[in-house]
C-alpha cells in the first residue's frame, strides 16, 4: 500500500507542481502503482502482440537467444575455463568448467558445478546468478553471488569446488548490496549493510570489515568507515606471480578515490595517488595505474607504474614509469596482465588495437601486435600465472570469434565461432563524423544496404550512450541485425560525448553544466544522416538505456521534429529528484546536484519530466523499465508515461516484474522484450506505416 507520507503529499498538491503529484508512482510496490502498471502493460501487450508480425519476431529473437552453437565465454583459471551456460532447457542456468585442453581443442566435455534451476526450485526461490570469485592460485574455494529476480541486492555463499557443494558453516552474507573479496583462505574483506546507519545516502555499504571464519558476521572487524555522502568502499584482491595483494578503493564521488594496500601486518595504507585514476593491476611488482586527470608530468589517459616494493619500504611513490599514452587520438580500453607480459586493448579514433608490454631494466617495452583487422578485439579473458589468453573480436557484419593465443609462443587458435544470424548480404558499414554545434567532429558508425535510395525514406535506428566514460562500440548484434537490418532497416552508431571514445577528456567535456553537449552530439549525428539522404524524421527513431535512456527523454523533449519513434529503456527522466531515489546520489559527480540552486539552473534545462509541454509534435514513444531495478528507480519511467498520459499523449510502455537493471531475467523475457522494442519501431518508421 501507499504510505500516507505519500498518499498526503498527493493530495496536498497543485496543478502548479503536477510532476509532485506523481510521487506515489515512486512507491515500487505500492498497490496503486503496480495497478497502475499492470494496465499499462496490458494495454501495451494487447496492441503490440496483436501485430501479425510479432510471433515471427519473438521466434526469431528466442531461436538466437538459445541457440545450441553460440559461443563459451569463458574465464580461465588454472588449467580449466569456467562458463556460465543458459539456454531452453536451463532458463536460470548452468556454473559449469571444462580442462583448457579440451576448450582448445573444442571436444568440450563440461562438468557442471552448479544447476540454477535446480536451485531455485529446491529453495523456491527466483535466483539469478550474478557471478564468482574464486581463490586462487588452486581456485578450490569460490564465493557465488546470486540475486532474487535479478536485483543489484544479492546474497553471497562460499562453495566448494572439490565436494561441488555450499560450505557448512561457511562464509554466507545474507541479502544486501554488498563488495566483497577473499584476504585469504579464513578472511573475506567486506562491505555490506551492517544495520541503521551502516548505508551511504546511495544505498551502498559505507563500512569496509575483515570477516574471519568460524565467527558471526556481526562480530568482524572494522578497517574503514566512509562518509553518509561518499559513494561506495570496494576491497580488491590482485593475483600475481607471488600470490596476491589486496587492496581498498574508497569512492568519494563517482570519479574520486583513494586507494589503501592492505598490509602485511593487516593494516590499511594509503597510497598517494591524484583522486582521478584507476588502480589496474599488478606486474612484475609494478602497480600500473590509468590516470584520469593530469598528474606529475604524465596526462590524463596515460598508464603509468611504480614499484610495490619500493612504496611498502618508504611509503611514498619515488619513481613513475610511462607505459602507454593514447593521446588525443584513443583511449585504453583494456588493462590485461598475462605471466610475461601486460596486454592493453585501445581504441584509435574508435578503432580497435591491442598491445603487447614488457618491464625489463626499469623500463615498459611495447609494440602493436597486428592482430583482429577492423573488427572490435576485446580480451575476453587472461590468466596471470600463465601466458594463457581468450581474445574475441566481432563486428556490425561479422559474427562473434574466440581464439586461444598465447603470443610469446606465437600461438593462435580458433575455438569457436558463431554462424551468421542475420543476412549480411548487400550491407555496407561506414564511419563518418557530423559536426556538433560547437563544431567538435563526432564519429558515428551507419550500416546499411549498398544499393539504397538516398530518398529519406529508409527507417533508421540510431543508437547512443553518451555517459560515465562508457566506450559504445561496432559490434555484432544477432537481435538486431535479425529484427532490424535484415528486414529492411540502417542502423547508426553515435559516439557522442560523455562516452570514453577518445579517454577522459571525451568523458569531461559532458559533465555538470556541459551535459547538453552530448545531446548536441546526438542530435548533430541525426541531422548529418538525415541530410545524406539516408532518411527523414518520419522515418527516424532512436534507442537508449539507463543514461541512454535519459538521452532518450532528452531527444523527445528537445527535438521531436528529428525523431518519430523513441525507445527509452530503464531511464533516469526526473532530474530533479535521482538523486533521492536508489543508487541515484552516486550519480552527482556525472550530472550535478539538483538540491543546489546553481547545479539546478542546468539540470531543470533538459531534466526530461520538467521540459515535457503541452501541445508538441511528440513521436509515441516505448518506455521500458522493470520493477525489480533496484539501480535506476522505475518510478522515472512510471512518471514520465504518468505526466504524458495526463496531457493527453499517447505512448507504450512495459514494466518487468523481474529482471533488474538489465531489465529481463531470462532468455524468453529477452526475446519477448526485443521483439516488442523492433516491432514498435517498425510500425512507427517503415514505409508501410
Amino acid at each position: 500500500m501507499d504510505s500516507p507520507e505519500i498518499l498526503s503529499e498527493n493530495n496536498s498538491q497543485t496543478e502548479n507542481n503536477p510532476e509532485q503529484s506523481l510521487l506515489w508512482l515512486e512507491e515500487i510496490e505500492g498497490e496503486k502503482a503496480l495497478d497502475w502498471v499492470k494496465q499499462q502493460n496490458s494495454n501495451t501487450l494487447k496492441a503490440l502482440t496483436g501485430d501479425p508480425l510479432y510471433k515471427q519476431y519473438q521466434q526469431e529473437a528466442l531461436q538466437i537467444l538459445t541457440a545450441s552453437d553460440r559461443i563459451t565465454y569463458g574465464t580461465l583459471r588454472g588449467d580449466f575455463v569456467y562458463n556460465f551456460w543458459r539456454d531452453k532447457d536451463h532458463v536460470r542456468g548452468l556454473w559449469r568448467r571444462s580442462s583448457l585442453t579440451q576448450f582448445r581443442k573444442q571436444q568440450l566435455e563440461w562438468e557442471t558445478l552448479l544447476d540454477v534451476d535446480k536451485l531455485a526450485k529446491e529453495e523456491s526461490e527466483n535466483w539469478i546468478y550474478k557471478g564468482v570469485d574464486c581463490l586462487g592460485p588452486d581456485y578450490a574455494r569460490c564465493i557465488l553471488e546470486l540475486a532474487p529476480g535479478g536485483t543489484d541486492t544479492a546474497v553471497y555463499r562460499e562453495y566448494d569446488l572439490e565436494s561441488k557443494t555450499f560450505v557448512k558453516k561457511g562464509f554466507e552474507v545474507p541479502l544486501a548490496k554488498t563488495n566483497l573479496c577473499w584476504e585469504n583462505h579464513d578472511q573475506l574483506l567486506i562491505a555490506t549493510d551492517w544495520g541503521e546507519g551502516s548505508l551511504n545516502t546511495s544505498g551502498y555499504a559505507r563500512i569496509l570489515k575483515r570477516w574471519k571464519r568460524g565467527t558471526p558476521l556481526s562480530t568482524a572487524e572494522t578497517l574503514l568507515e566512509t562518509g553518509p555522502e561518499e559513494t561506495f568502499v570496494y576491497p580488491i584482491n590482485i593475483e600475481h606471480d607471488n600470490g596476491q595483494t589486496c587492496f581498498v578503493l574508497r569512492g568519494h564521488d563517482f570519479y574520486h578515490f583513494s586507494f589503501y594496500l592492505i598490509t602485511d601486518s593487516g593494516v590499511l595504507k594509503q597510497l598517494p595517488l591524484p583522486q582521478k585514476c584507476s588502480l589496474s593491476g599488478l606486474f612484475q611488482d609494478q602497480i600500473l595505474i590509468e590516470l584520469k586527470q593530469d598528474w606529475r608530468g604524465f596526462t590524463a589517459g596515460s598508464l603509468v607504474s611504480f614499484s610495490l616494493t619500493n612504496f611498502r619500504e618508504t611509503g611514498i611513490i619515488n619513481d613513475l614509469f610511462p607505459v602507454f599514452d593514447p593521446g588525443l587520438t584513443g583511449t585504453i580500453s583494456q588493462v590485461r596482465y598475462a605471466r610475461d607480459a601486460v596486454y592493453l586493448t585501445c581504441l584509435e579514433h574508435v578503432s580497435s588495437q591491442i598491445r603487447e608490454f614488457t618491464f625489463q631494466e626499469n623500463k615498459w617495452n611495447g609494440n602493436l601486435i597486428p592482430w583482429g583487422g577492423d573488427d572490435v578485439i576485446s580480451i575476453s579473458s587472461s590468466d596471470k600465472n600463465s601466458n594463457h589468453l581468450l581474445l574475441s573480436r566481432d563486428g556490425f557484419l561479422q559474427p562473434s570469434s574466440l581464439y586461444y593465443v598465447n603470443f610469446q609462443e606465437g600461438v593462435e587458435e580458433t575455438v569457436q565461432s558463431t554462424p551468421a544470424r542475420f543476412d549480411t548480404s548487400g550491407l555496407k558499414v561506414e564511419k563518418s563524423f557530423a559536426i556538433s554545434k560547437d563544431g567538435t567532429d563526432i564519429p558515428y558508425f551507419i550500416v546499411y544496404q549498398k544499393d539504397l535510395k538516398l530518398d529519406h525514406s529508409t527507417p533508421v535506428l540510431q543508437y547512443g550512450y553518451g555517459g560515465f566514460e562508457i566506450s559504445i562500440l561496432p559490434h555484432y548484434s544477432a537481435l538486431m541485425g535479425k529484427l532490424w537490418l535484415e528486414k529492411g532497416g540502417a542502423y547508426v552508431l553515435a559516439n557522442i560525448r560523455g562516452g570514453g571514445e577518445y579517454g577522459p577528456r571525451w568523458h569531461d567535456a559532458a559533465l555538470f553544466e556541459n551535459r547538453q553537449r552530448a545531446y548536441d552530439d546526438f542530435f548533430a549525428v541525426a541531422e548529418a544522416v538525415q541530410s545524406r539522404g539516408f532518411s527523414s524524421p518520419q522515418h527516424y527513431g532512436a534507442m537508449g538505456r539507463s543514461n541512454g535512456g535519459l538521452l532518450m527523454g532528452v531527444a523527445f523533449t528537445q527535438r521531436p521534429d528529428l525523431f518519430n519513434a523513441i525507445v527509452c529503456g530503464v531511464p533516469l527522466l526526473d532530474m530533479k529528484r535521482f538523486n533521492k531515489l536508489l543508487a541515484g546520489a552516486s550519480w552527482m559527480a556525472e550530472y550535478g546536484n539538483p538540491d543546489l540552486p546553481e547545479q539546478w539552473s542546468y539540470l531543470k534545462k533538459y531534466s526530461p519530466l520538467q521540459n515535457l509541454k503541452s501541445g508538441q509534435d511528440y513521436p509515441k514513444v516505448y518506455f521500458f523499465t522493470s520493477t525489480k531495478d533496484d539501480r535506476v528507480h522505475p518510478g522515472h519511467a512510471r512518471k514520465m508515461a504518468a505526466r504524458m498520459e495526463q496531457m493527453g499523449y499517447e505512448f507504450y510502455y512495459y514494466e518487468n516484474i523481474e529482471g533488474g537493471h538489465k531489465g529481463n531475467a531470462n532468455q524468453e523475457q529477452e526475446a519477448m522484450l526485443s521483439s516488442l522494442e523492433y516491432l514498435y519501431l517498425m510500425q512507427q518508421l517503415s514505409t508501410k506505416s
